[in-house]
């Protein structure tokens, strides 16, 4: 490997001076009076933390003449020396491997891109091994430390175990992924899923933050869900919260792969639209790119589909305002090539689905590049390390 890993640990000992730093990573720039009222402490805990991490250079204090006055000292504001330490992301889908290297902020310095040739777990860590190894080539030209390697898979992850449970996809079952990067990479290793790890991406860096309820839907090859409840990303009981893509919309409809009929993936997802389309028109297209041509050269049969997947998730996402009551749904994913012929039915299917003041809640789309589902995983490397819960 191009750099040895390291063995800093963050200073941030206590669950205080951890929150006081999101706190800035998340809203920065902020005086120490904005830490102290957002982060709910008072000036002198904020003080306490703030000083080791100015220290360690994770914390910079602006000094300059518009500074606002204050009693007994100017109020600098403190923001993220993002330059401070880098961390590597890693998505694995069911045909290539991304890579992003990204700082403290989560900016994307650097991406790269695989075609993955085979599925089985030893050829997907070799692939990933290597493009690590690329990106930790590139890391040496930054001049800062890598702190962690994030990954992030479709299905059923056991962050906490690091072991990948089940991923349709890829077709693997009981994977200790985090414990096999760790071995062939020397990193701190973060597993997640794909969806929960874009979450964490948005409620810290993107369109969640500042918000204490929200969700995050993800529309393509599958249909995801991601879900912050009072601050937190909610995994379940069992790892599979959020699983909207398995909500029977209609009983009787399309077969399922998990064995139920008429689930929102079913119906709206990339593969089951694909097939619907073929099955509507008689063209044999071959890809969600044929389809949502078809669709827009107005081929009735083909936008009638695209109609019924809106309605799917629409609905399926006014499930999920019933339920969880978010301030905001943000709707992302490589499906949203296709959000002009389907916007109108996924609002009026949530506004039919949500009850009462749950109509209220805000619905965002956010295109997002492939790319941001790396970025997600580097995010979960990055909180990890924050909160000193990573496996390696």
């Amino acid at each position: 490997m191009p750099s040895s890993p390291p063995t800093e640990a963050f200073p941030a000992h206590t669950p205080a001076a951890s929150q006081v730093f999101v706190t800035v990573l998340c809203h920065g720039p902020l005086t120490r009076s904005d830490i102290g009222g957002r982060a709910g402490l008072s000036a002198a805990a904020v003080t306490k933390a703030v000083r080791p991490l100015i220290e360690a250079g994770y914390l910079v204090e602006d000094v300059g003449e518009e500074a606002r006055p204050s009693l007994g000292r100017p109020a600098n504001p403190v923001r993220v020396d993002g330059g401070r330490a880098l961390f590597i992301g890693v998505k694995i889908t069911g045909d290539e491997i991304i890579a992003v290297l990204t700082d403290l902020c989560c900016r994307i310095r650097v991406a790269r891109h695989l075609p993955l040739t085979a599925r089985d777990p030893g050829a997907v860590l070799t692939l990933a091994s290597e493009l690590v190894r690329e990106l930790l080539a590139e890391a040496d030209g930054f001049g800062a430390p890598v702190h962690g390697l994030g990954v992030a898979v479709s299905g059923d992850v056991d962050r906490a175990a690091g072991v990948v449970r089940y991923s349709p996809f890829l077709e693997w079952h009981d994977v200790p992924l985090a414990e096999l990067l760790g071995m062939t990479t020397g990193l701190r290793v973060t597993v997640d899923n794909d969806v929960r790890a874009l979450t964490v991406a948005e409620q810290w860096f993107g369109a969640g933050v500042g918000l204490s309820d929200f969700a995050l839907v993800t529309v393509g090859a599958g249909i995801g869900c991601g879900l912050v409840v009072h601050g937190r990303v909610v995994s379940g009981a069992h790892g599979v919260a959020g699983e909207i893509g398995h909500v029977v919309i209609d009983p009787a409809g399309p077969p399922c792969h998990c064995g139920n009929r008429g689930c929102v993936e079913a119906i709206a997802a990339d593969p089951a639209i694909v097939a619907a389309v073929r099955e509507r028109t008689g063209v044999a297209v071959t890809d969600a790119a044929g389809a949502l041509e078809l669709a827009h050269r107005g081929d009735q049969g083909a936008r009638d589909v695209y109609t019924r997947a809106g309605d799917a998730i629409g609905r399926a996402i006014g499930t999920v305002a019933n339920l969880f009551g978010p301030e905001r749904v943000i709707i992302s994913g490589e499906g949203l090539a296709a959000y002009d012929l389907f916007a109108e039915q996924i609002r009026d299917a949530f506004a039919a689905a949500a009850f009462g003041t749950a109509a209220q809640c805000d619905l965002k789309t956010r295109p997002l590049p492939f790319d941001e589902w790396a970025r997600g995983a580097a995010a979960t490397a990055i909180q990890s390390f924050i909160r000193s819960e990573a496996r390696h």
